[in-house]
């Protein structure tokens, strides 16, 4: 059963009231992102503990969220981008069993802060490791459940056979 947040926003400002669904990626996703953004680091010159693979998702998504800042941005980018796989949007309260991916373009946008962005990535990092990122904040309703099977208004990439993972365009990116 994949797990999933859902994250109403309650900071002032645009975003407030918005209600997003998180929804945690395929293992074999997971696995890729992770090994990725480890390799990014490496690549980076962070030094990386020898036992980081003892340290489990959650050890190397604290080490490598923390490490990250120190990597180039065009490198990291591509893994912050593929986060937003994760995030879909409840666009009715009314109806909350319809969602659907997020929109980014223009005065259509679904997320118009900042504060909102850096609330859900960290959410999507808590999902798949199972703790808070310290030093982030959150003013937002969250409840974590664990759904079986595959929701249809959830769009879940399948796992991609060649190294880059399927994903929605993020802000100020087109695919």
């Amino acid at each position: 059963m994949r797990k999933t947040a859902i994250v109403t926003i309650d900071d002032e400002g645009r975003d407030r009231g918005k209600t997003f669904v998180l929804r945690e990626m395929p293992a074999s996703v997971a696995e890729r992102w992770a090994t990725r953004a480890l390799l990014t680091l490496a690549r980076s010159g962070v030094q990386l503990p020898a036992d980081i693979e003892k340290a489990g998702w959650a050890g190397m998504a604290l080490l490598g969220f923390q490490a990250l800042s120190q990597a180039k941005f065009e490198d990291v980018q591509p893994l912050l981008d593929e986060m937003w796989v994760c995030v879909s949007i409840r666009p009715d309260a009314r109806h909350p069993e319809i969602t659907r991916p997020l929109l980014w373009d223009g005065d259509s946008a679904d997320i118009e802060e900042v504060a909102t962005m850096l609330k859900l990535r960290a959410e999507v990092f808590n999902l798949h490791s199972g703790f808070s990122l310290p030093g982030v904040g959150l003013n937002s309703s969250i409840s974590t459940t664990s759904t079986p099977g595959v929701s249809p208004n959830i769009s879940t990439p399948k796992p991609s056979t060649d190294a880059r993972l399927q994903r929605r365009s993020p802000p100020g990116r087109r695919r």
